[in-house]
């Protein structure tokens, strides 16, 4: 299981809330093999895994949760073929419970306007870095674990793009020449009044001059949602939503927003496309 997290962690570039939830659904998945067959009635590790799956759905999970403590099994088992630990899959053919998917949540311009005006009534040096944060997520669709990962050098003010590392991979992301602007005026003063240490490579500081984390960014933008009267529809997320609607409906094609995005697969971002014509 240690190599199969490492996996995820390296060569699949996983942020640690998603490692963290494959470790804990996977030992309750151990926890369940070991009680059974300590009772000395096990056929098979298939039949085994079944009953898994029926223990999760009598303990009243939800389909969302059932689906993933599945495909978290799956993935695992899949790693152990691909890696000759283990000669077939015994949940290969283990059908997961169908998740309705819900349409993603975006702002529309005027609603963000709204949010990123809170930060803007203040002159502190957080809320100048704040509006830049906004700013840069709503302008490229960034994922939070990567916004608060970027370092003073994934900025190219040169070129106008944003260079995003996961694991092994990278992409770069491109903004207009207007967010080029406020990166090139906070790297060169804003951001200096946050900076303790000249060592610290961080783009986005905390108040103690350290990088910025993933709860401290989902708290900043809680608070400016409530603020503009906007709580239950920003989030992290939903900025990323909006910049893939945005892009989707400027006429971007979606292998080229699938890019922008990292998705792995074109079926993930596919679900914009299904919103849009929802919308119509």
């Amino acid at each position: 299981m240690d190599a199969f997290l490492e996996h995820l962690a390296k060569e699949k570039g996983y942020s640690q809330n998603t490692i963290a939830a494959y470790r804990n659904d996977l030992n309750q998945l151990v926890a369940y093999v070991e009680a059974e067959r300590a009772k000395g009635m096990v056929t098979s590790t298939s039949e085994l895994l079944k009953s898994y799956l029926l223990q999760l759905r009598e303990k009243k999970y939800s389909v969302a949760t059932v689906a993933r403590k599945i495909a978290a099994a799956k993935s695992f088992f899949k790693f152990m073929v691909d890696s000759a630990r283990l000669g077939n899959s015994p949940i290969g053919n283990l059908i997961s419970p169908q998740v309705k998917r819900h349409p993603p949540e975006f702002l529309s311009p005027s609603e963000y306007q709204l949010l990123v005006a809170e930060p803007a009534k203040l002159s502190t040096p957080e809320a100048k870095r704040d509006i830049v944060m906004l700013e840069l997520i709503y302008a490229t669709g960034l994922r939070v674990t990567e916004l608060i990962s970027l370092n003073v050098y994934d900025i190219d003010l040169e070129r106008n793009c944003v260079c995003c590392t996961r694991g092994n991979s990278a992409r770069e992301v491109p903004f207009d020449r207007r967010i080029g602007q406020l990166l090139k005026k906070f790297i060169g003063n804003d951001r200096l009044d946050l900076l303790f240490n000249e060592n610290e490579e961080a783009l986005f500081l905390n108040l103690r001059g350290q990088r910025l984390t993933r709860q401290g960014f989902w708290q900043i933008i809680k608070n400016y949602a409530a603020k503009a009267a906007l709580s239950s529809k920003v989030t992290p997320q939903a900025m990323r939503h909006s910049f893939a609607m945005r892009e989707l409906q400027s006429g971007t094609d979606l292998h080229s927003i699938q890019r922008l995005l990292g998705h792995a697969y074109v079926s993930s971002t596919r679900v914009y496309e299904q919103s849009r014509l929802r919308m119509r």
